[in-house]
Formats: structure tokens, C-alpha cells, sequence
């Protein structure tokens, strides 16, 4: 019989196992999903950018795994916008050298030069945007980007018709099971109680902190705890409704592409369906290391007293200055935001995703699924695979297995750059709060 399994929330990488789990399972009600408010999830903005750009030959692989799905799965196909995107490098970057490369070793490039003085002639939505600060660009007509509320929603439907459990609630703690010695559930914030033969830990941003009292009880040491592998971080994006004229000339692909503006961020188009224009500021990468009980420094997304739609004045002086007064200028000047987003994602210092079976020997029925990077959203359709395998004790064969497993020290010293960019949250509050100490979770 099939091993009972509770999953973890219902994000991107949550989803997808909870689908690919139901295809797997003679009777899929053995499998939990447990969330308390999707929406809060990075998978439920309005738009997430499918492209398979990466310098990595694995991750490109990946990416076309997944893009074959969102083109041709009826379930997600009609989700997909395919707009091609533009990519402007500074000097020195040369990141889409380093991505066409492994293109053409891989026999298909569909990927041109672009000229930076040309931008705002070829693209009509790009007129009179500043591009003088850059170097060299290229377009890729194959990225698109899909509206992932929607099509989270109409994958997981296909695992809840195959007759998964979804429970609604937010999971206040792992239970541990002193006579088992593991964990053998959850308990929620309403007082039930859950359990299952094996825990999928799919909560994002959240993972540490429901984490971190196992570990505490299990005195696991600071280098061996997840907050080494993966730590809860923000962007910001911001959110202009367009009027039905405006929405008409920028959902045409031939005025206007996704445009990633150096390493300041991106701004998505619109489509008819979704008339808001897209700006993400992920130049800027936030955390916010809060103290737990037990005087362990972990990052949580839990901000007492803030919402995700509560930005500081830092941050949108920040995200005027260095993108929205010089990309698509004509739309958005002296033009009220329809609404800022502080948005959660789980990220390694090594970009690569998380899924693997918890290390410790008292945690091998505990697995993470963590790692989306603000990037991890296009393998909604083929991620679930993956993790599959892991729960069930299968090989994704060794270079998967290295690239998704649990990171040893030397790995992570030589990743740790990754994460020097991330600024404190208490550092970019607006001036009467920012001298406010270390938050306690």
C-alpha cells in the first residue's frame, strides 16, 4: 500500500508534487495537501516569466522539459503568453553570452543580437525608455510568461479530481513523536492534528521557521540546519492597470517583449485577460532575520504589523529611481501604482532547487521541496517528477541528484556570494521605524 504523505503547502513546487504524487497513487486520498492562503504563495501572482535562459546545460534542459508542457498540456497551455523577451547586459556582465552558449551546444538557438540604440525603434512599447547605460543585448523569441494564479490553480484541480485531500489551514508546528522518535505530523493553528507516513515540506519562505524547533529539539548544529541551505527572501513588484488602449499596443508582442533591464529587474507586458503592466525591482533582495525562541537567528517572511501589499517608502523612492522613471516612461509617469507586492520566495545560495530527503537520520521520513530562487516557477509542470522519485527512495541519476540534494559546507562556501546582495528588512524600513531591533518569531 501506498505510504500516506502530507504536503506542505500549495506553491509552486508543492503543486506540482501533489500532482504528479495523484498520477503515481492507485488511491490518491492518501496524499494531504495543506496550505492556509495560496494566494500568498509566489505561484499565485499574476504573472511569472517562462524562459529556459540558463548558463547551466541541466537547468537549460529543465527549462525546455518544462517549456514542451506549457506549451502543449492542455492543462497549462492556454496560460502561456509568448512574448519573447529582451535582455540588456552592462558592461562587464556578459550573462547572455554565457546562456547562448549552452544553447548552441545544444544544437538550437533561436537567440539574436540586438543593437541597444535600436530597442526603442524596433519595440514600440520601449520608446523613450533610458538603455544608454548598457552595453549589449539580446532577444529570445521563445520566453513568454503565464498567469500563474490561474494556472496553478488549474494543475492542482487535476490532482484534486484525482481525489487528493486539501486541507485548509496554516500548520503551526511539526509534531514529534517521542515513541517513534521522527516526526510524525502536523498540528495547525485551529488546534488539529494531522499525520502521515511520510512530510513534504513545500512551504516556502516559511520553511524555517516550521523547521527550526526540530532541529532545536534534535541539536542539530548551526552549519547542518537548512537555514545553510535555503533562506526565506523578498523582492518587490509593482502594478500598473493600464487602460484598454494601452493594454491593446503592449499585449502585441511585436511592440512589446519582457524586457530584463540589467540587474535592476524586469517588466512583464500585459495581456487583454490581465491588463496589469509588471515592474519586479529583483536587483534588490530582502531578508529578515528574526530571533526564535530558543536565541537561533532564522529569516522569515513574517513581518509583525506589515502586509504583503504594504511596501515601505524606501523601497518605492528606490524602484522609481532606478527603473520606473526610465523603462516604458510613457506609461507610467505621474501615474498612481495600482498596488506594490512584497513578494516570498525560498532561496539558495547555489540557485539550485531543493528537493531531497532531510539529512539527519532521525528526519528520513521528512522531505524538503524549497529552493525556487524567484525563478523556479516554470517547472511547475515537470518538478513534481523529480520529487517524486525522492520521496520514493529512486535516483533522478547523479548529476539531478547533486544539483537538487542537500549542499555539503565546501559547496556553500563557494556559493556564499549568492547572498551577500540580500539587505536586512529592518535596514530599508521607512525613517520612524528603522531603528527597530531583531525581530522575535
Amino acid at each position: 500500500m501506498d505510504p500516506t504523505i502530507i504536503i506542505i503547502g500549495a506553491g509552486t513546487l508543492g503543486t506540482s508534487t501533489a500532482v504528479h504524487l495523484a498520477h503515481s497513487y492507485s488511491d490518491p486520498s492518501r496524499i494531504a495537501l495543506i496550505d492556509p492562503d495560496p494566494d500568498l504563495a509566489a505561484a499565485r501572482d499574476v504573472n511569472r516569466i517562462i524562459r529556459t535562459d540558463y548558463p547551466s546545460k541541466l537547468y537549460c534542459d529543465l527549462a525546455n522539459e518544462a517549456l514542451h508542457a506549457w506549451f502543449w498540456d492542455l492543462r497549462l497551455q492556454r496560460f502561456f503568453h509568448k512574448t519573447g523577451w529582451l535582455v540588456l547586459d552592462e558592461e562587464g556582465v556578459g550573462r547572455g553570452e554565457s546562456v547562448r552558449r549552452v544553447f548552441r551546444e545544444r544544437g538550437f538557438d533561436r537567440t539574436e543580437d540586438v543593437a541597444v540604440g535600436d530597442a526603442g525603434s524596433r519595440w514600440e512599447g520601449l520608446r523613450g525608455s533610458e538603455f544608454g547605460r548598457f552595453q549589449r543585448a539580446y532577444f529570445n523569441p521563445e520566453v513568454g510568461w503565464v498567469n500563474a494564479k490561474q494556472a496553478t490553480g488549474a494543475f492542482l484541480d487535476d490532482a484534486l479530481k484525482r481525489g487528493i485531500r486539501r486541507v485548509k489551514g496554516r500548520v503551526a508546528e511539526l509534531v514529534w513523536s517521542e515513541e517513534m522518535g521522527k516526526v510524525e505530523g502536523v498540528r495547525l493553528q485551529d488546534g488539529r492534528i494531522f499525520t502521515a507516513d511520510k512530510i513534504v515540506l513545500a512551504a516556502g519562505a516559511w520553511t524555517s521557521g516550521l523547521l527550526s524547533p526540530i532541529e532545536d529539539r534534535l541539536a542539530i548544529a548551526e552549519r547542518d540546519r537548512l537555514e545553510r541551505q535555503a533562506r526565506a527572501t523578498a523582492v518587490v513588484s509593482v502594478y500598473y492597470k493600464l487602460a484598454p488602449e494601452e493594454v491593446h499596443r503592449l499585449a502585441n508582442p511585436d511592440n512589446m517583449p519582457i524586457v530584463v533591464y540589467g540587474k535592476q529587474g524586469e517588466v512583464i507586458p500585459p495581456s487583454v485577460n490581465q491588463p496589469l503592466l509588471k515592474y519586479n525591482l529583483s536587483g534588490l533582495k530582502i531578508t529578515n532575520s528574526v530571533a526564535t525562541g530558543s536565541g537561533r537567528t532564522i529569516s522569515s517572511p513574517t513581518i509583525p504589523g506589515r502586509d504583503q501589499y504594504d511596501v515601505p517608502t524606501y523601497i518605492k523612492e528606490q524602484f522609481e529611481a532606478d527603473m520606473i522613471s526610465k523603462l516604458l516612461p510613457e506609461y507610467v509617469r505621474g501615474r498612481k501604482p495600482d498596488h506594490y507586492r512584497i513578494c516570498w520566495d525560498s532561496c539558495t545560495s547555489t540557485e539550485d532547487l531543493l528537493m531531497c530527503k532531510h539529512p539527519h537520520e532521525k528526519l528520513d521520513n521528512l522531505f524538503i521541496a524549497a529552493g525556487g530562487s524567484f525563478a523556479g516557477y516554470k517547472f511547475l509542470p515537470n518538478a513534481g517528477t523529480y520529487m517524486v522519485n525522492v520521496i520514493h527512495g529512486k535516483s533522478n541519476g547523479s548529476e539531478k541528484d547533486r544539483a537538487f540534494g542537500w549542499k555539503s559546507q565546501p559547496d556553500l562556501d563557494a556559493a556564499a556570494k549568492g547572498w551577500i546582495q540580500c539587505r536586512e528588512w529592518r535596514d530599508l524600513q521607512d525613517d520612524e521605524t528603522s531603528s527597530v531591533p531583531l525581530a522575535r518569531l
